[in-house]
């Protein structure tokens, strides 16, 4: 029975009536998902990290334009980052000289560019020792390092319309340059497991995958866990070579997996960039992993150095922080926030920079030894 109060010789709605007569009209505005933007009544802790416990090496950058390296700079004074380095020097049209040139002329030290491949040659006769030899060259230069962007195994194809996979021997001679140089390998294959998925109703990453639709990757390609294993395989077939899975060895969903590739692969290292979305969602196995593997874990973000960003990094890693945004560490990769995993200090400082230098050969004769 619905009762009505009376009110100055009227009768009203119960208020519990009222309230579902403004839900009822709310509803009818047809709020889309996508539209949707809830905003948190949850009151807790927010420590501001400036800068950072330990001097920061940002193993996975991006110096985007050269022109605005100086600001780049700026941007890792202000955040407590040591040393930044950018992979894009690629090997195509000989760019990376004019990297190692734009950003030395700003500071020698700061920065350290990464060699990339060009697979568009892959079918000329001895690939794999020109472009080892073009690596050599790069090194003498003053690169420190190889990147392999993720296009090896799903995009990069051979004249036949093949795609190229990640183990094809014909880059077998480069691999084992960078084993012989001494420098380590960056390695990008494949891509989070949202995106080798459907984008549909079910699909955890729909927001970025509406904003980046090429992201997605449809049966027409490779499956991701077979992308891996050529990975792997490269790794066993070239043990005197240093490799660092990106992103978490690219499968942050699945720790207990990456777990068992660095036992297996003890020239295997993970570096973290833009995939603190998914460790921070998972924070109780996320922390048992990182003290486990601090020995392996590099620091990294992914995008051109920003103060803001970094610092959602270390809130991240420092403390114990709860329900923290991680979009502005990167950008928006799924409705989750995180939480912090207060690592201890030996780790951290590990995380970030210790294993970078030993990875470099400099621990020994760093000041951050």
């Amino acid at each position: 029975m619905v009762k009505f109060f009376l009110f100055n010789g009227r009768y009203l709605l119960a208020p519990a009536l009222l309230l579902l007569a403004n839900v009822l009209l709310a509803q009818t505005k047809d709020l889309k998902l996508l539209d949707w933007q809830p905003k948190s009544q949850m009151v807790v802790a927010e420590t501001k990290i400036m800068k950072p416990k330990f001097p920061v090496i940002d193993i996975h950058n991006h110096l985007r334009e050269l022109k605005n390296t100086a600001k780049y700079l700026e941007e890792m004074d202000k955040a407590g980052v040591w040393q930044c380095v950018s992979l894009d020097g690629r090997s195509a049209e000989n760019f990376y000289k004019e990297h190692l040139a734009a950003s030395q002329k700003v500071s020698k030290e700061r920065f350290l560019v990464f060699f990339s491949p060009d697979f568009s040659k892959i079918d000329e006769p001895n690939f794999g020792q020109k472009e080892a030899k073009k690596l050599e060259e790069a090194v003498q230069l003053g690169a420190r390092g190889m990147k392999i962007f993720k296009s090896l195994g799903l995009t990069v194809k051979d004249k036949s319309g093949k795609i190229v996979p990640v183990d094809d021997p014909r880059i077998d001679p480069i691999w084992a340059k960078c084993g012989e140089l001494g420098i380590p390998i960056v390695m990008h294959v494949s891509d989070p497991k949202a995106f080798f998925t459907p984008v549909d109703q079910f699909n955890e990453r729909y927001d970025e995958l509406g904003s980046h639709p090429n992201w997605a990757y449809g049966p027409e390609y490779p499956p991701k866990e077979e992308i891996l294993a050529q990975r792997n395989r490269v790794m066993a077939r070239h043990p005197n070579t240093i490799f660092v899975g990106a992103h978490m060895g690219n499968l942050p969903e699945e720790l207990g997996k990456v777990s068992n590739w660095l036992a297996t692969y003890p020239n295997f290292y993970v570096e973290m960039s833009a995939r603190i979305s998914e460790l921070g969602r998972q924070p109780y196995t996320a922390r048992k992993f990182m003290i486990k593997h601090q020995d392996r874990i590099l620091f990294g973000t992914d995008t051109p150095p920003n103060a803001e960003a970094y610092r959602i990094y270390y809130r991240f890693l420092e403390t114990s922080d709860e329900y923290i945004d991680p979009s502005e560490g990167h950008h928006l990769q799924g409705r989750w926030m995180i939480y912090g995993l207060y690592l201890p200090d030996e780790a951290l400082e590990k995380i970030y920079n210790k294993n970078a230098l030993k990875l470099f050969g400099m621990l020994k004769t760093s000041k951050n030894k």
